[in-house]
């Protein structure tokens, strides 16, 4: 199997652009899953959100994990089914439409200044990568960020993650297998402690830690902008014995009324005879039903999608 798609962004200003080009376009459309590197965000302020991540587990969110690690450890081991639990502790930062940064009641002064500046430089890579993206498809500049933008811009936030060492990674999972709902996911990951997969060809395949990278993910809504050119992949987080992994996971999403459908570019004339085309709908509306199905296959909820279409029997306003 091909090496994990690794691209370095200073390739893309030169001579090597053709070439990087196209490994972004085979990583989005074979993998759904790519590293970059000189993507621009300083090794400065990254060793910081790093540091002030753990540090911030370690003084707020620590104690009240080993309780819950402890009550499921204990129940598992006495036969109660645990595959719904996940092994992880998280917080929820949202950047776009409002912030809600100064709202979070534990997060240091510091803390909240470093985690805005982060989240501005990630929405600027994340914008960046959608018109990257734009090219390779032939799609106009800025398509799918106006795809994305609903009626007050996309929906932008970040999850942040510590996964800590599990002692019975056979009892419980550290995230559950799934796609992704939203647009594009940009990923900070400890570069020491290991635990991301995808699954490719049947098979699950490592996420390499990889220093001062961010990892790229395809959500189900570029899918069905692309028609199925670029597809989410199903991943997972695997509970480690030993290290406590970082994640800080960043989605670049559309806005909530945003009304979601394939590019016309993309959608070839075969595919509109089979009904091979994928449905159109408002976000909102496919985050509601994710939300349930979550730990699910996406296909069902694309089929939902397309049979609440149907079903309304009137077309979804594109302006």
């Amino acid at each position: 199997m091909a090496s994990f798609p690794v691209i370095n962004m200073t390739k893309l200003e030169g001579e090597e652009r053709g070439a990087a080009m196209d490994l972004l376009h085979d990583a989005c459309e074979n993998w759904g899953f790519f590293e970059v590197l000189n993507h621009g965000i300083s090794h400065e302020l990254m060793d910081e959100v790093e540091k002030l991540t753990k540090e911030h587990y370690q003084k707020r969110r620590e104690m009240s994990f080993k309780e819950f690690a402890n009550k499921a450890i204990e129940e598992g081991s006495n036969g109660k089914d645990t595959s719904n639990i996940d092994w992880e502790s998280t917080f929820f930062l949202r950047h776009l439409p409002v912030s809600n940064i100064s709202d979070l009641p534990d997060l240091d002064d510091h803390y909240r200044e470093i985690m805005r500046k982060f989240s501005k430089e990630i929405e600027k890579l994340a914008e960046h990568l959608l018109d990257l993206l734009c090219e390779n498809l032939g799609l106009e500049k800025g398509y799918l960020k106006r795809a994305f933008w609903g009626s007050k811009g996309p929906t932008f936030g970040t999850k942040v993650s510590n996964y800590p060492p599990c002692p019975r990674p056979d009892l419980i999972k550290g995230l559950r297998a799934h796609t992704d709902a939203g647009g594009i996911i940009l990923l900070f990951q400890d570069n020491q402690v290991s635990g991301l997969q995808l699954l490719k060809d049947d098979q699950w395949i490592d996420v390499p830690p990889m220093r001062y990278a961010i990892v790229i993910n395809i959500g189900d809504q570029l899918e069905v902008i692309t028609n199925g050119k670029y597809k989410s992949v199903v991943h997972r987080v695997v509970a480690q014995t030993d290290g406590n992994r970082m994640s800080i996971a960043s989605f670049y999403n559309p806005g909530a009324d945003a009304v979601i459908f394939p590019a016309p570019a993309l959608v070839q004339k075969e595919s509109e005879e089979t009904n091979g085309v994928y449905p159109k709908f408002v976000f909102e509306d496919y985050m509601n039903l994710y939300v349930r199905q979550k730990f699910e296959a996406k296909e069902p909820r694309f089929e939902a999608m397309k049979a609440m279409e149907t079903v309304t029997g009137q077309p979804i306003a594109t302006t």
